[in-house]
C-alpha cells in the first residue's frame, strides 16, 4: 500500500510538471532583442550636453578667450550619467549613446582665424591613456557604463588614431618617426587622402610604418610626474609580448584604445577619419577590439548584456549607402566593411529625404541593406558635428526630421538636440561651432512647442527600440494612399512584425492588416495609445494623429 501512495504521488508531480511545462511554453514571450543594425544611437559632444560638476570646468589653466563655442563649456561625463539616470534616454528610445573622445586633449589652444580653440570636441589628442580632466575621471566613467548597462543602453566612445592634437606653446610635436607635418591632403586621390596631414598644424600619425619606436619623451615624462611610467611601460611590455606586433605607433594607440573595452565594458567604436588610414589598419583594430571585448566578457560575466560582437562603426566622409561595401577614392575602390566595420556613417540620407518620397527612400534602403549590405549596416544621420549642409538647419522640419531619420531602415543617429529642435544656426559663429551649442535643456524645460516636437521623437523612438523590424527588418508598403506599410523582421525564434501609417487624415481611419492580424485579435496603436479590435481585414478607429503604429497587443 504504501508503494502504490508513492507511485501516485510521483505520477501527480511528473504529470503537474508536465502541464505546468506547457503552460510555461505557451506563456513564455521571446524577449526582443538589441540589434545594432536597427539601434537607436544618441551622439552627442560630451562637452556640449550637460554640465554635472562644476567643478571641472577649468583645467590646464584653458584660460584664453576664445572664438564663439570654441571654448570648453562645462558638459562632463556626470552630466551624461545624470540625465541616463532620470529616464531621458530611455523615454526617448535610444538604446546606445555615442560620447565624442574623453581622452586628455592637448592643454593649449590654437587661432587659426577663427578665434582661440581648445579641444573640447575631443578629437585633439594630448595622452590616450588619461581622460581628460574637464570631462571627469575613471570612476565616473565606470558609473556611466554600469548606469547605462543596467537601464539596457550601450556606450560608444569615440576613436582616433590617425593624427594627434595640434601643436602649440604647451604641446610640442611628437618625434618624427610617429607624426609627419606635411604635406597636407589634396584628397584628389588614394595616397593624398592617406599620407598627409588632414589640416595645417595637425600632425599625422605614421600609421603605415611598421618601425618601433620609442615613446614620446612628453609622455615618458607626463606619466613619470604622474606617478605612472613603470605601470604602463609593463602594460605595453605585455601587450607586445602577446601580440607580437612591432613597436610601431598605430599600435601603441591600439593598445590604449581598446583598454576602455577591457577596463569599462564599453560596447562599441566609432572610429573617427576611417579613410585617411591604410585599410589593413581598421582590420587590425577589429583584431584587437574583439579579443578585448572577449576578455573583459569572460572576466566579467554577470556584466554580459548580451552575446553581440563588438560594434565598430565608421567615419569614412562622404560615404554612402549608393555605393554597397566600397568607397571609391577615383584611382582606387576601398571595401571597409569586411574584416573591420559592422558599419559605416551613411552621409548621403539627407539629400535623400530632401529629393524623394518616404516610400521611395525606405525601399530602396530596405533592398540595399538585405542584398548588397546584408550582414553589415549603416549609421543614418540627418545633421551631425562637422556636416555644415544638415537637413534642416533652422529646426523648421523636426516632424519629418524624427519621421524620416527613425522610420528609414538602418542605424539611426539622433544628434544631440534633434529631439529639442536645437537650432544649428548661431549668429557670430565660424564653421562647425554654428552645430555644436550647448543642449537646449530651457526649452525642454519650458516650452509647450518644444515639447509637441519631443513627444513625437519619444513616441517614435520608443516604438523603434520595441520593434527591431522597424531598423533591421525589411520593408512593405501596403497601400500608397493612405500611405500604409509593414516591416517584418525574424531572428531564430524571434519574430516581428509592425504596420505604419503616415501623413493620415485626422480622425477616422481605416487600415488594411488583413494579411497581418486576425479578425476579433485586439492590436495596440502606439502613437495614440488605443487599442483596436481588427474588424473585416481592417484596423477601424479615430485618433487626432497623422501617424499609426501597429503592434501586436
Amino acid at each position: 500500500m504504501k508503494k502504490l501512495t508513492i507511485l501516485i504521488l510521483v505520477l501527480a508531480t511528473f504529470f503537474s510538471c508536465k502541464t505546468q511545462t506547457k503552460e510555461n511554453i505557451k506563456e513564455k514571450k521571446v524577449e526582443t532583442p538589441f540589434v545594432w543594425e536597427g539601434a537607436n544611437l544618441y551622439f552627442l559632444l560630451t562637452d556640449r550636453f550637460n554640465n554635472g560638476d562644476t567643478s571641472n570646468d577649468v583645467n590646464f589653466d584653458r584660460t584664453k578667450e576664445t572664438g564663439k563655442l570654441r571654448g570648453f563649456k562645462g558638459g562632463d561625463i556626470k552630466g551624461i550619467t545624470q540625465k541616463i539616470e532620470e529616464g531621458y534616454f530611455t523615454d526617448l528610445g535610444i538604446n546606445a549613446i555615442w560620447m565624442t573622445p574623453i581622452v586628455e586633449q592637448i592643454h593649449g589652444g590654437t587661432d587659426e582665424g577663427t578665434g582661440v580653440t581648445y579641444g573640447f570636441h575631443g578629437y585633439w589628442t594630448k595622452d590616450w591613456t588619461a581622460i581628460d580632466s574637464n570631462y571627469g575621471t575613471k570612476k565616473d566613467l565606470k558609473q556611466l557604463v554600469e548606469v547605462a548597462h543596467a537601464k539596457g543602453i550601450r556606450i560608444l566612445l569615440d576613436a582616433v588614431i590617425n593624427h594627434t592634437g595640434p601643436v602649440t606653446e604647451k604641446d610640442p610635436v611628437w618625434p618624427s618617426d610617429w607624426v609627419r607635418t606635411e604635406p597636407q591632403c589634396k584628397y584628389s586621390n588614394y595616397e593624398n587622402t592617406i599620407t598627409c596631414t588632414l589640416v595645417k598644424n595637425l600632425p599625422d600619425i605614421k600609421t603605415e610604418s611598421d618601425e618601433a619606436v620609442d615613446l614620446p619623451p612628453q609622455l615618458v615624462e607626463k606619466w613619470k610626474t604622474e606617478g605612472r611610467y613603470e605601470d604602463e611601460v609593463a602594460e605595453l611590455d605585455a601587450f607586445f609580448e602577446r601580440t607580437g606586433y612591432p613597436r610601431a605607433p598605430r599600435f601603441y594607440i591600439m593598445k590604449w584604445l581598446t583598454d576602455y573595452i577591457t577596463e569599462f565594458g564599453i560596447d562599441g567604436y566609432r572610429v573617427d577619419t576611417v579613410k585617411h588610414t591604410e585599410e589593413f589598419v581598421w582590420q587590425e583594430f577589429k583584431k584587437e577590439c574583439d579579443y578585448a571585448f572577449s576578455e573583459f566578457k569572460k572576466n566579467n560575466q554577470d556584466k554580459v548584456l548580451d552575446d553581440n560582437d563588438f560594434y565598430l562603426v565608421g567615419e569614412v566622409y562622404n560615404y554612402g549607402i549608393s555605393s554597397g561595401k566600397a568607397f571609391d577614392f577615383g584611382d582606387k575602390k576601398v571595401n571597409y566593411f569586411d574584416e573591420a566595420f559592422t558599419s559605416l556613417i551613411n552621409f548621403e540620407l539627407k539629400w535623400n529625404v530632401a529629393q524623394q518620397s518616404e516610400e521611395d527612400v525606405f525601399k530602396r534602403y530596405s533592398n540595399e541593406l538585405n542584398t548588397k549590405l546584408k550582414g553589415y549596416g549603416v549609421l543614418n544621420y540627418l545633421s551631425s558635428h562637422d556636416d555644415g549642409q544638415p537637413f534642416d538647419p533652422t529646426r523648421e522640419k523636426p516632424y519629418q526630421t524624427a519621421t524620416m531619420l527613425l522610420l528609414t531602415p538602418g542605424t539611426s543617429q539622433v544628434y544631440y538636440g534633434d529631439e529639442s529642435a536645437r537650432s544649428l544656426v548661431v549668429e557670430g559663429t565660424v564653421g562647425d561651432a554654428t552645430l555644436r551649442s550647448m543642449m537646449n535643456w530651457d526649452a525642454i524645460e519650458s516650452d509647450e512647442k518644444t515639447n509637441k516636437v519631443l513627444e513625437h521623437w519619444q513616441k517614435l523612438g520608443q516604438f523603434r527600440a520595441n520593434h527591431p523590424s522597424v531598423g533591421a527588418g525589411t520593408h512593405q508598403m501596403i497601400t500608397q494612399e493612405p500611405y500604409t506599410f509593414y516591416r517584418s523582421y525574424t531572428n531564430e525564434d524571434y519574430k516581428d512584425l509592425v504596420v505604419i501609417g503616415l501623413n493620415l487624415a485626422k480622425g477616422e481611419k481605416s487600415i488594411d492588416v488583413s494579411k497581418f492580424f486576425k479578425d476579433g485579435e485586439t492590436i495596440h496603436d502606439a502613437y495614440s495609445n488605443e487599442d483596436i479590435v481588427v474588424s473585416n481585414g481592417k484596423a477601424e478607429f479615430s485618433s487626432e494623429f497623422y501617424t499609426v503604429l501597429l503592434e501586436q497587443k
